[in-house]
Parts: structure tokens; C-alpha cells; sequence
């Protein structure tokens, strides 16, 4: 599992990571100190109070797995059963799972995107959206479409290249077809529309 390389993409200012956290549960705060003070969490919850409740009441869970983050489902859904999936579940808390290595070695950069991805996925399920809604395949769902546009607008705030964005987006449970899918849903250009308008501007 190996995240898209920085390369020369700064790291997001102010945003802290607690890289030697123990395999566990956590409060967020305690794993992204500082997180609910930048100014993506402001766009996110623009309410103090609500903003406020939401990293307060999120907690993390590090396991020893090699994986990336999700939100904890707060009970096994159908399909995970059916795939042998077996996640971490949490009823009635919303906590979002990471994989330890993810925590310790991806760059920053990642795990601020992944981190507010998440956080996405709280909010929708507070807002009785469901993270699994069956018949729809990964990029069909409105909650990743959202979730991932909300981080591509913020990573476009830093300056992040479409380049980045297009690797970024390359998940590996999803096929090429799906990914072109992904990238025209969130606005990020395929990588051959790209070329062509780089060689437009040079003639």
C-alpha cells in the first residue's frame, strides 16, 4: 500500500500528526492535534458549536492492519458480509478507523486529505445519509463524490497539481474505468484531456 510521493507539495500548515500513537482508541484531537482550528474545519462546520461537537464526540481507532481510514460502521453492512469484510464497528459513536502505518509513514499532505474525507463521511451519516447504500457502486455514491470534491477544493487551496490529484484518486478497489469516473465527478481533468491542453497552450 504505498500513498502517491509529496514530492515538493508543501505540508498543510498547522497540521500536526501524532505519529507515535499507540494501536487503540483515541480521541481525534488527540491523533491530529490542532485539527478542528484550521481553516478546512471551519468550511466544514461553519456553526463553533456543531464544529465544536464534532471533533469532540469523533474518536480514532488505530489498528495494525495495512489499510488507509474509514468511517466505522455501527453495525456490519450486508455487502461486508457478503465480501468478507470485517470491520470495526462501533454502534452509536462515530469513530474513524486507521491503519497504523498509514498514521507513521504517509506524507501529511495524505493523511490531511484522508482525515477530512472522513470527517465528510461523519457529518453525512449525521445527516442520515447512508456510507453503503446498496446498488450504487463506489463512484456512483453521492457521499464519496462530496467527501472527495470537498478535499480536492481544499488541496487546490494549497496548491496541489492535478497530477497529484489524478494519483491521489487511483484507489486500488477501484477500475480505470471508474477512476476516469471519479476524476470527471470531482473536477479533476483525465490525465489525456490534460496533456492536450498543455500541448494547446504550447501552439
Amino acid at each position: 500500500m504505498d500513498p502517491p510521493a509529496a514530492g515538493a507539495v508543501p505540508c498543510p500548515p498547522g497540521f500536526r500528526v501524532q505519529r507515535d500513537l499507540s494501536v487503540g482508541r483515541h480521541p481525534i484531537l488527540a491523533a491530529f492535534p490542532g485539527l478542528d482550528r484550521l481553516p478546512p474545519a471551519e468550511r466544514l462546520v461553519v456553526d463553533p458549536t456543531e464544529r465544536s461537537r464534532l471533533f469532540g464526540e469523533t474518536s480514532v481507532e488505530l489498528v495494525d492492519q495495512d489499510m488507509w481510514m474509514y468511517v466505522a460502521p455501527w453495525e456490519i453492512p450486508a455487502f461486508a458480509r457478503r465480501r468478507g469484510w470485517n470491520p470495526v464497528v462501533s454502534p452509536g459513536q462515530d469513530c474513524i478507523v486507521v491503519g497504523a502505518g498509514h498514521l507513521r509513514e504517509s506524507p501529511e499532505l495524505i493523511l490531511f486529505l484522508d482525515i477530512y474525507h472522513e470527517l465528510c463521511h461523519v457529518l453525512q451519516r449525521r445527516a442520515g445519509a447512508n456510507l453503503w447504500e446498496p446498488g450504487l457502486s463506489y463512484v456512483e455514491r453521492r457521499t464519496e463524490v462530496d467527501a472527495y470534491r470537498f478535499v480536492v477544493d481544499e488541496a487546490r487551496a494549497l496548491g496541489v497539481a492535478d497530477d497529484y490529484l489524478r494519483e491521489y484518486l487511483k484507489v486500488e478497489w477501484i477500475s480505470a474505468k471508474e477512476h476516469r469516473q471519479l476524476l470527471a465527478a470531482v473536477g479533476v481533468p483525465a490525465a489525456a484531456k490534460a496533456a492536450a491542453a498543455r500541448r494547446r497552450k504550447r501552439a
